[in-house]
């Protein structure tokens, strides 16, 4: 009994094609099955506080996330997968996702340690050769120390001229202006005395004016 070649081929086209279809779809649904929901915490071994912006990626291939400000991160990974950390100022690790997961979630709460680094010692001369230190340092002008800034600062004479021409602050202001209202409370209802006649008055004056301490200014108005 003799088939037609194009019955055969037909045949043959249509046992494969469902032989294809049932293995993708076998490994769609493994695939489906061996997928989870990843998601966790990263914190910071010493104070547990949590590490933002942290990689998390998944080793090999590039995909992953970013953790957000609060260390937070949620993604979809599979079984058996290694998913790296990393983050700026911290060693990198990694875990590796179970494969006897019964459901299709998975949380984690991952530690990670700073990383320090140390660097070589880096000395800074303001001199490029040693002859040209040894003049400057021979040269130069040493400063004071504190002991002489502070005569400087307390002498007599600097501190009198600052003294006479150093404005009356508030308190004073207001010390002024209160002992002025007291006089006037103190004379109410009579006359105050006059320094006209004041003996005492007249010496302090001399006296003021002898020292040189009485400036007379000369002030022209302008017509």
């Amino acid at each position: 009994m003799h088939f037609p070649i194009f019955e055969i081929n037909k045949s043959m086209t249509r046992i494969f094609s469902t032989f294809s279809f049932c293995f993708l779809l076998s490994a769609c649904y493994s695939q489906d099955k061996d997928l989870i929901q990843f998601s966790g915490v990263i914190v910071e071994a010493d104070s547990l506080r949590p590490v933002p912006f942290t990689k998390v990626i998944i080793k090999n291939s590039g995909r992953g996330t970013l953790a957000d400000f609060y260390g937070y991160f949620s993604f979809v990974a599979q079984k058996k997968d290694t998913i790296i950390f990393s983050g700026i100022g911290f060693k990198k690790s990694q875990f590796i996702i179970p494969d006897t997961l019964s459901g299709n979630k998975y949380s984690l709460i991952q530690v990670l340690h700073f990383d320090t680094i140390l660097l070589k010692e880096t000395v800074i001369y303001p001199w490029p050769t040693r002859e040209q230190f040894k003049e400057v340092f021979l040269n130069m002008k040493i400063p004071d120390d504190d002991l002489a800034r502070a005569k400087k600062n307390l002498d007599r004479e600097e501190m009198k001229e600052q003294y006479e021409n150093m404005g009356m602050d508030a308190s004073m202001n207001y010390k002024g202006t209160m002992q002025q209202y007291q006089s006037r409370l103190y004379w109410a209802g009579q006359y105050p005395p006059n320094n006209l006649l004041n003996p005492f008055a007249w010496a302090q004056f001399i006296k003021m004016w002898r020292e040189g301490k009485l400036k007379i200014k000369n002030e022209k108005k302008e017509e």
